[in-house]
Formats: structure tokens, sequence, C-alpha cells
């Protein structure tokens, strides 16, 4: 059973902590938190990510952007990551991570979430449906017996 779960991306202001609110409501259970592996520390959400975020009754706007540290791998049972190359970074710089790193979209083929930084707020909406379809994927495999 997961009860500490990671979400990464590169700035943690868009994509993980939209993923950290998503999940945070669909385990409430669970300790779920988002870092970033080059975070704006201290940044707070983008207000596209906040505003889509509230739309759907999910306050997100008291994140502040908080970089990857070795203590919040180890201490977390699953990391989840938008894009290959995340994983990738946290498997050679974090050695035995290897096990608990997996693509937020693992369970659609291996899909990456596009960072939407600097673009409107489609963007934004299209990586949160992203997000939000790998996580509903998540959900209902750790569900199973």
């Amino acid at each position: 059973m997961f009860n500490n779960i990671l979400i990464i991306c590169i700035g943690n202001i868009c994509r993980s902590p939209m993923g950290e609110g998503l999940l945070q409501t669909k385990l409430p259970h669970i300790n779920v938190s988002s870092a970033g592996i080059g975070a704006m520390v201290g940044y707070p959400a983008d207000l596209h990510a906040v505003h889509i975020m509230q739309e759907r009754g999910i306050d997100i706007s008291t994140h502040l952007a908080r970089q990857v540290d070795h203590d919040m791998l180890f201490d977390a049972d699953l990391i989840l990551t938008m894009e290959h190359q995340h994983s990738q970074y946290l498997r050679t710089k974090f050695m035995g991570t290897t096990g608990k790193v997996h693509l937020i979209g693992k369970w659609l083929n291996d899909r990456e979430i596009a960072d939407p930084v600097g673009k409107d707020e489609r963007a934004f909406r299209v990586a949160m449906a992203n997000i939000e379809k790998g996580l509903d994927l998540w959900v209902k495999e750790m569900a199973k017996p």
C-alpha cells in the first residue's frame, strides 16, 4: 500500500501542483506532495493552474514550489513524474529510487505530460486533463487486491 506519494515535474509551479491537488482529492487518506527537479523555490503555483483547479473545487493557491531532495524521495512509497527525462534524472541522481519512480502516464502507454509553462490557459487545461487521466488509472491500479 502506498501511504506517501510524491509528484515531480521541473519547476513545481504548474503540473505537479495540479497533480498533487487532484490526487489528494482522490485519495484523501494518503499523504500526497510535490516537488521539482529544477524548482522555482518559493514561487506560487501558476495563476492558470490555480484558476483551473479552483473551478474543480481544489485550492492550490497557497502552494509554494520546492526542490526535490533525498529525504522526500526516500520517504515516498511512489514517485510519479511527468516526463521520461524526469524519471531518468531521479534514477540517475538518487540511487535506490528506481523501483518506485514511474510516469503518471504509465497506464496510458507511457504518455508524457507536456509542460504548459509560459503558454495559454488551454495548454494548462490539456495538461490537467492528461494528469487526471493518468492519476485515475493509478488510483484504479492501487485499488486492485
